[in-house]
């Protein structure tokens, strides 16, 4: 291990309860040990994944959050008893590990529970709502300080919570870690004070607009945090140690309107001056930790960021509050070993928190120690696989079923949550198998191949491995995505997987009746029927390094089209953006946290931005488009980037011994690149 990293093996202490280091799984949906959206019960899958972070050196581990209502069934989490027997049987097993164990539990959601469209039509119709009562009662799970908008949907507001309904949640958070703390659990986390769930939107002035006890002044609106946390204290004494999440800054500008890093405006939520005053408050009710970051789900990037986010973006703010407490205080948000290993050398950060590195590689940790910090598959912040709750104008959260229940997935790491689907099992019968193109999803089938013992042998018409993600993680903010390419090119040779580069191949019957995996990708649409279209740069010709005046027209304004944009303008070009669809990212897939950092940012910078426009004409100069109201209007610009999508270009069909992978057979993005080819080559 690096010298300047020492410090993250250095004990410390969360009251009582001593952590080996200072490395921190912070909690995602989906780990969950007592069930997601689902009926509670211990659940084998998230504690497997738990004992692996466990195992591979991580000081103190949070699981998923556990509402304290289950939204999916409203039961409380304190009635199911058995759940905690069989969790008491398998502490010991954790323990082995020298790790502890905070059981994180939520008050819920309020106006932030994301809302599909299945949930919009169960809401407005009453009939509907009645009859799904039992298992979704949308009214009571979406219920907040007051009423408000949801984050996601006009059509199921929020409305203000009772007393009653607050002593309820206040009561069941003691029974609930009491249980915990019989069962073996080191301690509690209390989620949140933080990201603008519901114990937050009590603390927010923009959503608590309540009058009684609980709203108002200071002291009430954090009236209900203090209050659980000193029920916690009564039910299981001053020793069992209860960490709080929290957010140090709301980062918020309003309802659905988040404040980028570096923009000037005024906080509608939790300010510093307001930070200072709240965490002592919280440190003196009883809670014993802050595990912190920023933001709420209306500034929805500092909490889950994007890779245009800045590294540590968080950092400065936690290590300014950890200035007000005596407690120590964690930190989380694309943090850095570097940053966090110096921060904790210097007293000015206890943890540091890490969340999506372990879906990506849940060994990462035990390889930094280990000195194989190359051997790490690398997280790429794209939230395609762990979080891909999508929204963009005129839909609730637009996310497959199967997305919704069952997170912490990983688009890089087929295998992670997946250990049922996805495994490596050796083959009986060796084969030679014939893989084409050298892309990801080529070399992740051939991976996955040699794995299995097969014989795969790539053949790449260039003279490099990549295929469209080399130029895909071309951007300068894109190096995670550098990062996981060289990690395939490593583990391609590491492996010694036979790669035959300057080969093209366009006939397969020279592999006889070998299997064949064509990987050979897609090819860009082009607007042919665009008068000067001959004029206009492909996109991942752009990418490549074809070259572009400073005044750029990009035509489609899809992830591509958005991510070059905003590309052109950090080099201070003049972009301008043409969209055919209402909104910009119009597409699934993409996480909420990263198409609103983008749009945001494009209104902050004030990118023009034409939305409802249709390109007609490419001219020296400019460019003409239809609006929606049919009119034509020109775009002064000097160079044009098509961005327009991709097409499929299989070199020949499936059939009994040849099978397509990633874009050639359906466009996606990497994850589903990633999953088809593993999938594939378990097939074989």
């Amino acid at each position: 291990m690096r010298k300047e990293y020492e410090s993250l093996l250095t004990p410390w202490k969360i009251g009582s309860v001593e952590i080996k280091n200072r490395i921190v799984l912070t909690s995602m949906g989906g780990t969950n040990l007592l069930g997601w959206m689902e009926k509670n019960h211990f659940d084998k899958e998230g504690a497997r994944f738990i004992l692996e972070v466990a195992r591979n050196n991580a000081g103190l581990v949070l699981p998923g959050c556990q509402p304290i209502y289950n939204p999916m069934l409203g039961k409380w989490l304190h009635k199911n008893k058995k759940m905690y027997r069989d969790l008491a049987a398998w502490m010991p097993e954790f323990h082995k590990t020298g790790a502890k164990l905070f059981v994180q539990l939520t008050a819920g959601f309020g106006r932030s529970f994301t809302i599909s469209p299945m949930m919009e039509m169960l809401y407005t119709n009453k009939a509907l709502r009645v009859l799904s009562k039992p298992f979704m009662d949308l009214d009571r799970i979406t219920a907040a300080p007051s009423p408000s908008p949801n984050r996601w949907s006009d059509k199921v507001p929020s409305r203000e919570m009772t007393k009653a309904e607050i002593q309820e949640i206040i009561d069941s958070f003691a029974e609930c870690s009491k249980l915990l703390q019989e069962a073996g659990v080191d301690g509690v986390e209390i989620h949140a004070v933080h990201e603008g769930y519901l114990l937050d939107q009590f603390a927010l002035k923009y959503v608590n607009k309540r009058t009684d006890e609980y709203g108002g002044s200071f002291e009430n609106r954090y009236r209900f945090a203090a209050e659980v946390v000193q029920a916690i204290k009564k039910k299981c004494g001053t020793d069992f140690p209860v960490s709080l999440r929290y957010s140090v800054l709301s980062r918020t500008k309003g309802f659905r309107e988040g404040a980028l890093p570096g923009e000037a405006y005024t906080e509608v939520g939790r300010d510093m001056a307001e930070s200072e005053a709240a965490v002592r408050f919280l440190q003196d009710a009883g809670y014993d930790m802050l595990n912190c970051d920023n933001g709420t789900y209306d500034a929805w990037y500092w909490a889950h960021p994007p890779v245009y986010m800045p590294e540590n973006c968080n950092l400065e703010d936690v290590e300014h509050i950890k200035q007000f407490v005596d407690i120590p205080v964690v930190c989380a948000g694309r943090m850095t070993l570097d940053a966090a290993a110096k921060a904790i050398a210097e007293n000015r950060l206890d943890g540091a928190g890490f969340a999506r590195s372990f879906l990506a590689d849940p060994a990462w940790f035990t390889k930094v120690i280990e000195d194989r910090e190359e051997d790490i598959r690398p997280c790429i912040l794209c939230h395609n696989g762990c979080f891909n709750m999508c929204h963009y104008k005129g839909v609730p959260n637009e996310q497959e079923l199967s997305d919704s229940l069952h997170l912490a997935r990983c688009a890089v790491n087929a295998e992670m949550m997946q250990w049922k689907k996805h495994y490596i099992e050796k083959t009986a019968a060796p084969k030679t198998v014939h893989i084409v193109g050298g892309g990801i999803g080529g070399m992740e089938a051939a991976r996955v191949l040699k794995l299995r013992g097969h014989n795969p042998v790539i053949y790449e018409k260039t003279s490099v491995l990549g295929g469209t993600f080399i130029p895909a993680s071309a951007e300068s903010y894109k190096g995670r995505l550098r990062d996981l390419l060289t990690w395939y090119r490593r583990e391609t040779d590491k492996l010694g997987i036979p790669v035959r580069f300057n080969t093209e191949i366009t006939d397969l019957a020279q592999f006889g009746s070998d299997p064949v995996i064509l990987a050979t990708g897609a090819k860009p649409r082009l607007l042919t029927r665009v008068p000067g279209y001959e004029k206009m740069v492909e996109a991942c010709d752009f990418l490549n390094g074809a070259p572009v005046a400073d005044s750029v027209a990009v035509i489609g304004g899809g992830l591509t089209g958005c991510e070059i944009a905003y590309e052109l303008a950090l080099q201070g070009r003049d972009v301008k953006i043409v969209e055919m669809k209402d909104d910009l990212i119009s597409q699934k897939g993409v996480c909420l946290a990263n198409s609103s950092y983008l749009r945001e940012w494009f209104a902050w910078k004030q990118v023009p931005v034409y939305l409802e426009s249709t390109l007609k004409e490419v001219r020296d100069g400019s460019i003409v488009c239809t609006g929606k109201d049919g009119r034509d209007f020109e775009i002064s610009c000097d160079s044009v980037i098509s961005s327009a999508g991709y097409v499929p270009a299989p070199l020949a069909q499936k059939s009994r011994n040849v099978y397509l992978v990633g874009d050639c057979d359906a466009v996606g993005n990497l994850r589903t690149v990633v999953w088809q080819a593993y999938e594939t080559a378990m097939k074989i």
